[in-house]
C-alpha cells in the first residue's frame, strides 16, 4: 500500500485557485476547486484546464463558498466528477447562488467577447454553463458542524467553524491505519480562518491535534487593526466624503464583506457619528445571500443573535435599499449629492461595480473604500496601491478620488492568529503546509512558525507534491 501524498494544483505561492488533491489507498480526495483569479488570460487557462483527471476523484470536501475555493466544481462536474461535494448546509446554500450568477457571468462574458471578434475567429465558450451548475448542485451533500461523517471508507470527516464567511469551516479529517498501510493519520485543513470579535459571526474555533496541518497564510507577514478602529476609520471616510458631497464606492463580496458593513453602517448612523445617507446595495446577489444569512441563525454570534430576539434586522436599516435591475443601478450615476455604494465584486474584476468606479474614479469628491484582500494583478490591487492610473471596462482613467484601504475589516486571520490556530494544539502537526499566501507572507508565516519550533515547514509550489506522515 502506498504512502498517502498532498499534491497542491493551486493557492501556491498564490491566493486563488484553491486545489488540494489528496492520494490515499488508490483514491482522490479533493479540498476544494477554486477558480484562479488574476491576469485574464493565465487564469483563464488555468481554470479549463484540470491538472488531473475529473472522473478519477472520489470526493470533494468544501471549505467554504468563496469563489477561489467553490468556484470551478462545474468545471470539475463538466470533465468528468460524479462523486459527492461535502460541505455545511450554509454553505451549500451559497453555492446554488453563487455558482449560479457565476455561470450566468461566464455566459455573458462569452456572449460580449463573441460580439467583438472578427469574422472567422474561434468562438469563445463559456468555461461553463448553467446546466453544468444544475449537475454539479445535485452532487453536493451538506453536513452539519461538529459532526463526523464518511468521506470514503477508513475516510472521515468533520467540520468545525471557521469564523471566516457564513457557512466557513476547517476540516479535521482522519484516516484510518486500512488507509495510511500504517497508523491513523489526522489531517487538518484549515480553509480560510475568520477572526475574533468581528461582528455577526462566530469566532473561529481552535483544532485539538493533528499530524498534518493545511494553513492558509494570506496575512501571514501583518498584524491588523483592531477592529474598533476600523469602525472609527470607516465612521471618518463616510463623513469627510459627504462633507465633500461625494460618494463612498465600496467594492464588496456578495458573502460578508457586504453583511458586515451594512451592519456597522447602520449602528454608525443609529448613533449619530455619520449623517444619515442613503446607502445602496447594487449586487442581485448581495440580495439572495443577505436572505440565506436570515436562514442559518447557528453561525451568528451572541450580539446578532441579541439583535433577533428583539424582532430586529442586522442585514438591513431603513437609509438602505438593494438596486435590483441594470437600469436602477445606471441611475445611481445621475444620483446627487453624497451617498453610499456597495456593489460586487470585491476585488473589481466583474460585475456592476466597475461601472460605478468608471462614473467616479476621476472625481476628486468621491472616496473608493478597499475593505478586503485584493490580490495580485487585479484592479483592486492597481487601486489599493494608488495607481495614477486605472484601466476599466476598456478605457483608461486618472485617478482623483481618494482611495482608502481598511485591512481591519478583514475577514482573514492575521498573523497573530495563524500563530495561536497552531499553537493552540494540544498536539502539534509534524508537517505544515502554507497556502493561499502570495510568496513574502507565506515565507514570513513559515519563519515565525519554526521560531514557535516547527520543524516541517512547506510553502509549495504549484503541482508540487509531498508523502504524508
Amino acid at each position: 500500500m502506498d504512502q498517502p501524498t498532498l499534491t497542491f494544483w493551486g493557492a501556491a505561492r498564490n491566493v486563488t485557485g484553491s486545489r488540494h488533491l489528496l492520494h490515499a489507498n488508490g483514491e482522490q480526495l479533493l479540498l476544494d476547486c477554486g477558480l484562479f483569479q488574476g491576469r485574464r488570460a493565465e487564469a483563464n487557462q488555468q481554470n479549463r484546464e484540470l491538472p488531473f483527471k475529473a472522473k478519477d476523484v472520489a470526493a470533494v470536501v468544501l471549505s467554504h463558498a468563496h469563489m477561489d475555493h467553490a468556484g470551478n466544481l462545474p468545471t470539475l462536474v463538466k470533465r468528468g466528477f460524479r462523486g459527492k461535494i461535502h460541505c455545511t448546509p450554509a454553505t451549500a446554500d451559497l453555492i446554488d447562488v453563487m455558482l449560479r450568477d457565476s455561470a450566468h457571468i461566464q455566459e455573458r462574458d462569452a456572449e460580449w467577447l463573441n460580439k467583438r471578434r472578427k469574422r472567422g475567429q474561434e468562438k469563445v465558450e463559456p468555461l461553463y454553463a448553467l446546466k453544468d451548475v444544475e449537475r454539479c448542485l445535485k452532487l453536493v451533500e451538506p453536513q452539519r458542524y461538529r459532526t463526523p461523517f464518511s468521506v470514503r471508507p477508513g475516510v472521515t470527516a468533520t467540520f468545525r467553524d471557521a469564523g471566516h464567511i457564513l457557512g466557513s469551516a476547517f476540516v479535521e479529517m482522519e484516516l484510518a491505519a486500512s488507509v495510511t498501510g500504517d497508523r491513523p493519520l489526522r489531517l487538518v485543513f484549515s480553509g480560510d480562518l475568520g477572526r475574533k470579535h468581528l461582528p455577526i459571526l462566530k469566532d473561529p474555533e481552535q483544532p485539538d491535534a493533528a499530524d498534518v496541518l493545511i494553513m492558509e497564510s494570506t496575512y501571514g507577514d501583518r498584524f491588523h487593526e483592531d477592529i474598533r478602529g476600523a469602525e472609527d476609520a470607516l465612521g471618518a471616510v463616510v463623513e469627510r466624503t459627504a462633507k465633500r458631497g461625494g460618494k463612498v464606492v465600496i467594492p464588496a463580496f456578495s458573502v460578508g464583506r457586504s453583511q458586515e458593513i451594512v451592519y456597522e453602517l447602520h449602528r454608525l448612523m443609529s448613533a449619530g457619528e455619520i449623517p444619515e445617507l442613503p446607502v445602496y446595495i447594487d449586487s442581485p446577489l448581495t440580495a439572495k445571500v443577505s436572505q440565506i444569512f436570515a436562514r442559518h441563525e447557528e453561525c451568528f454570534d451572541a450580539e446578532t443573535w441579541a439583535i433577533l430576539s428583539k424582532g430586529g434586522d442586522p442585514f438591513g436599516f431603513e437609509r438602505m435599499r438593494y438596486v435590483e435591475s441594470v437600469e436602477e443601478s445606471k441611475r445611481l450615476n445621475n444620483h446627487q449629492g453624497p451617498c453610499v455604494i456597495i456593489s460586487a465584486s470585491g476585488m473589481c474584476e466583474a460585475g456592476r461595480v466597475l461601472h460605478h468606479l468608471a462614473n467616479t474614479v476621476e472625481d476628486e469628491r468621491n472616496t473608493v473604500l478597499i475593505v478586503g484582500f485584493q490580490a495580485s494583478h487585479t484592479l483592486g490591487r492597481r487601486l489599493e496601491e494608488k495607481a495614477r492610473r486605472v484601466r476599466i471596462l476598456g478605457s483608461e482613467f486618472v485617478v482623483n478620488a481618494e482611495v482608502v484601504a481598511l485591512h481591519a475589516y478583514s475577514a482573514h486571520a492575521d498573523k497573530l492568529d495563524l500563530l495561536r490556530f497552531y499553537e493552540g494544539m494540544r498536539e502539534k502537526p509534524g508537517q505544515v503546509f502554507l497556502v493561499h499566501g502570495e510568496e513574502r507572507q507565506s515565507e514570513a508565516l513559515a519563519d515565525a512558525l519554526r521560531e514557535k519550533g516547527a520543524t516541517r515547514v512547506e510553502v509549495p509550489d504549484y503541482g508540487a507534491r509531498f508523502a504524508l506522515g
